[in-house]
């Protein structure tokens, strides 16, 4: 039975069975509200084609450290093999997750220590687009040998005017993975912005 978190809840990344986990699917997912027309609408920003996009910075005690560690659209596989994106979903269409990332987490260095989850709107500012514009947003931890939903975080707070978020992370703790949800919105314009808060 999956657990369902609420912001700032930390939960042990574990089996059923209280053995330690291997491989995680991180699932990220939402969708474009229903937009309400009328004049100003075209001036306010269209939630058409928002292209949100999932990323993942790979810590070394709990700081990013390289542009080698950022796992994104543009670099899909860290380069420890341990962490891979499977691409790019343009329009947050369809039911389910949206983008996912795979995590081997036998395989991940012993140097790194926390992998953060964030997604940023791709040219939000621009086309004034924002998280106010998104609803049904949320993180998952999918146990990748069972295909077993261990936890969700349903991120519903209010994201109004905010173009990026920090949806969760991945942490070691005394030798065992752990997820924290977070949900925190930022308004920085791009990833490598967002990335600097963790420098």
């Amino acid at each position: 039975m999956a657990v369902n978190l609420q912001k700032g809840q930390k939960i042990n990344l574990k089996k059923a069975d209280g053995s330690n986990l291997s491989k995680i699917m991180v699932g990220l997912g939402w969708d474009a509200a229903e937009q309400k027309g009328g004049f100003f609408s075209s001036l306010l920003g269209s939630t058409k084609n928002i292209d949100c996009d999932a990323s993942v910075f790979v810590c070394k005690d709990g700081k990013l450290r390289s542009n080698d560690d950022v796992v994104y659209y543009g670099n899909l596989e860290h380069n420890s093999g341990a962490i891979k994106h499977m691409g790019d979903n343009l329009t947050g269409d369809g039911e389910g997750d949206d983008e996912q990332i795979f995590v081997n987490l036998n395989q991940i260095p012993a140097q790194y220590d926390k992998l953060i989850f964030v997604v940023n709107i791709y040219k939000g500012e621009e086309r004034k687009q924002h998280f106010g514009m998104i609803k049904n947003a949320f993180i998952r931890i999918v146990d990748s040998d069972t295909h077993t939903e261990l936890c969700r975080y349903n991120l519903s707070d209010n994201y109004e005017g905010m173009l990026a978020m920090v949806a969760g992370e991945v942490y070691k703790k005394n030798g065992e993975w752990k997820f924290n949800a977070i949900g925190n919105g930022t308004k920085d314009v791009g990833l490598s912005e967002l990335s600097r808060r963790f420098i």
